[in-house]
């Protein structure tokens, strides 16, 4: 897998607990954030599909695309 190397600023303290972190894990800073990362991105990606189910199916009042192109041809 191709990576690409990135440099970021944190606080001090966060770099203390990250390298406490690792050590306890016994793995790399750097992989304990590509983990935070992938962590993050499922829950973004769970959040968005979960909006998606819970308003499925709320417009009730026919063709939502002829109700929108209908709309946008009264701001002509």
């Amino acid at each position: 897998m191709l990576m690409i190397r990135t440099v970021i600023s944190i606080e001090p303290d966060e770099k203390s607990w990250l390298e406490r972190r690792a050590k306890s894990a016994g793995v790399p800073m750097s992989e304990l954030v590509r983990e935070a990362i992938r962590r993050m991105r499922r829950q973004e990606d769970a959040s968005f599909d979960r909006l998606l189910e819970e308003t499925s199916g709320l417009w009730t009042e026919g063709d939502g695309l002829d109700f929108q192109r209908r709309s946008r041809a009264e701001w002509r």
